[in-house]
Parts: structure tokens; C-alpha cells; sequence
């Protein structure tokens, strides 16, 4: 094989020294697009709101398989906490820093390689080769991969198989893939009261005191026991807001935001009744904002899940751990449409941290993964 280091090192350290911060793409795609370009890639530049996607494809037959990633990151946090400033992509000791170095410039920079390298290799290979890349997974993500998606579903072009580049690792490259992921309902629960002078209370309506045996019985309930793939449902409150500042007022609503990250034993439309069943036993006086971002989904043993499995053991010589832990990612989009999804990327350690980084022989390890599991899937 030949040597990849520099290649995927430098790719990817040309990738995080662009200011990529959500919604921008700072160029990456350009980039990116130019070297898909140059190995046959026919590249569809796909604008939605302000956010920068696109979608390549090399081939015109079944099967097609993608990979899918996001050239965005996260805000950088104090710049002046990072011990090498987050844009300057610097190998030191080994490891390289910078913000989008694990999640997920890493990925993407392996992605591209390991395609080159199997384009190389393989000129004639079987089926067809996407990639569906986004600048809109760190932020709001609707005008991303959702809408990518839908295009894509409009013209009936559908992908078999997509590997999202998701920081997945726990402790060394492929030691998990995740081959599915929880559903997210969140809340923002508004309950009113009638403010007062906490000296009159009958004059007032405590919406505090109200919430709290609500809020009880909900972080007490069982809501599922999960099942072989997925742990048991779980509700989170995440903020409670209330109160005028003075500690004489009793206030007039209070704010509760919560979420489900729930399995696939249940459904977001039992969760949001039995929740509301809850508040209504407590004679709360509430309006409830729901939100869905995220179904659950889960991708069995198949061709996909199978490459991948193989891929890892042929790289790393270890048998890797399938999991659905974790948030959410735009894998939640493209499982609905029917294609197998997994997601296999570095170590997430430090993924969204001041110094964020990734072991940099790491992303050569990845790329040969990647390769690994085109030449399963596209090669018999």
C-alpha cells in the first residue's frame, strides 16, 4: 500500500485551517469538490437558505453508496485557551489540533483519500459512489442533509448504503461503529402562574410549586426498558427558568426545557401523550412547544454494517462493537429513505473542547478503513 500519511494529513490540515464555523463553509467544499472532480465525480452544488451542500456521484449503476459528513464546526469557545490556536491545524507530539480535527474535517479528509486511492485501484469498480456533504449538521440542520435528502427522493435517486464520517470511537480507531442511533424529543414546557407577593400566596398562583410533583413523577417514570440494540428511554431536564430576580415576587410562569432520547419500544407521539396524561394528573396549567429532531433508527447486519465489520478487523486486527449510544446525527435523515447507515469516524474524546484533536496517524488508519470497505462493497 502505498503511503497515505501525508496525503490524508495534509488534506485534512488544509480542511481545519479554514474558518468553517456554522453555516460556513469557508471553501472546504471547493476543495473537496475539485479533487472529486478529477477522479470522475460528477458534482452537483446544491444551495439552501444560506448553507452550502453538495452532492457527488461517480457511476450510474446499483448499487450506490455514500459517504456523508459536514465541513461546519462548532464555535471555537476562548481562543485563548486553546494551547495552538484552533485554526492553524499543527502536529505536535503526534497528535493533530484544531478545531473540526475529530469531528469531523478528520473524516472527511480520510474519505476523499481512501476514494482516490480505490478510483486508482479500481477504475471499472461496481456500482456507483456518492458523497452528500453539508455545511448545516452543527447548527440548526434544515437546510442541510434533510433537504439533500429530499432532492435526492424527489428524482428517485436513492442511496443502498450511506457511511456517515461521525466521530464514532471510543478509545482507538473502530473500536465502535454505531449502526444506529436514539430518537430526540425535546420540550419547552411554558406552565403559568399569577404573580404575587410571596406574604399574599392566596392572591398568587405559583407556577414553580405547580411543576414540581409534575416534574417528579416524569424523571421517575419507566418509560421503556429498551431492547438488545437500544438502553431504556430516558427524560432529562435540561433548564428551569422562572423567577423575577427579587426574592418577594412569586413569579408568573416558569420555563422547563426537556428531552427524550427514547428507543425504538416506543414512538415520539406515546412519549408526548403519556407526558402530557402527567402534567394533566397534576392539574398543571401549561402550553407545551414539542420538537422532533430525530426518529430513531437502526441499521442490522447487512452488506454495509458487514463491510465495516471486516474493515476494522482487516486494519486494526479488532473486533469492533456495534452501538446506538450517543446523540443524534444527519444519519437520522438519510435512514428514512431506506438506505443502511452506520457511522465509523476517529476517537471522539475531545470532540466540541478547547483542544480539540485526533491522534494524526489515526486519520491514515481511518482512510485504509474507508478503502476497505469500497472494495467490499464495490468489488465482488
Amino acid at each position: 500500500m502505498q503511503n497515505i500519511d501525508s496525503d490524508t494529513l495534509t488534506l485534512a490540515k488544509d480542511l481545519i485551517s479554514r474558518r468553517s464555523v456554522t453555516p460556513e463553509d469557508a471553501g472546504c467544499q471547493e476543495l473537496m469538490i475539485a479533487r472529486l472532480e478529477a477522479i470522475g465525480f460528477t458534482v452537483e452544488r446544491l444551495h439552501f437558505g444560506d448553507v452550502d451542500n453538495f452532492w457527488a456521484r461517480r457511476g450510474n449503476s446499483a448499487p450506490l453508496y455514500a459517504f456523508a459528513g459536514h465541513t461546519d464546526v462548532v464555535p471555537t469557545g476562548p481562543e485563548e485557551q486553546w494551547q495552538i490556536p484552533p485554526f492553524d491545524a499543527t502536529v505536535k507530539n503526534g497528535v493533530l489540533y484544531g478545531r473540526g480535527a475529530a469531528d469531523m474535517k478528520g473524516s472527511l479528509a480520510a474519505m476523499l483519500t481512501a476514494c482516490e486511492r480505490f478510483v486508482e485501484a479500481h477504475p471499472e469498480h461496481n456500482g456507483s459512489i456518492g458523497f452528500l456533504i453539508t455545511s448545516d449538521e452543527e447548527g440548526p440542520s434544515v437546510n442541510g442533509t434533510i433537504k439533500v435528502v429530499e432532492h435526492l427522493e424527489a428524482r428517485g435517486e436513492k442511496m443502498d448504503g450511506c457511511l456517515v464520517g461521525e466521530p464514532s470511537s471510543t478509545n482507538t480507531v473502530g473500536d465502535v461503529i454505531k449502526n444506529g442511533r436514539r430518537g430526540s424529543l425535546g420540550c419547552i414546557l411554558t406552565v403559568h402562574g399569577i404573580q404575587g407577593h410571596v406574604a399574599y400566596p392566596h392572591l398568587a398562583d405559583n407556577p414553580i410549586h405547580a411543576i414540581v410533583p409534575a416534574l417528579t413523577e416524569l424523571s421517575a417514570e419507566t418509560w421503556d426498558n429498551g431492547n438488545d440494540f437500544f438502553p431504556a428511554t430516558s427524560f432529562q431536564v435540561s433548564n428551569i427558568n422562572g423567577g423575577t430576580g427579587a426574592t418577594n415576587v412569586i413569579p408568573g410562569e416558569v420555563e422547563v426545557v426537556f428531552n427524550f432520547r427514547y428507543s425504538t419500544e416506543t414512538t415520539h407521539e406515546d412519549l408526548q401523550a403519556r407526558a402530557e396524561k402527567i402534567l394533566d394528573k397534576h392539574k398543571v396549567n401549561y402550553t407545551a412547544n414539542w420538537n422532533l429532531s430525530g426518529l430513531p433508527f437502526l441499521t442490522p447486519s447487512g452488506a454495509l454494517v458487514d463491510a465495516a465489520c471486516v474493515a476494522v478487523k482487516a486494519v486494526q486486527g479488532i473486533d469492533t462493537e456495534l452501538s446506538t449510544a450517543g446523540g443524534t446525527s444527519d444519519g437520522r435523515f438519510i435512514a428514512p429513505t431506506g438506505a443502511q447507515v452506520v457511522e465509523l469516524g476517529p476517537v471522539n474524546a475531545t470532540i466540541h473542547k478547547i483542544d480539540e484533536c485526533v491522534v494524526a496517524k489515526d486519520l491514515d488508519i481511518l482512510s485504509s478503513m474507508y478503502q476497505r470497505i469500497l472494495e467490499e462493497l464495490l468489488c465482488h
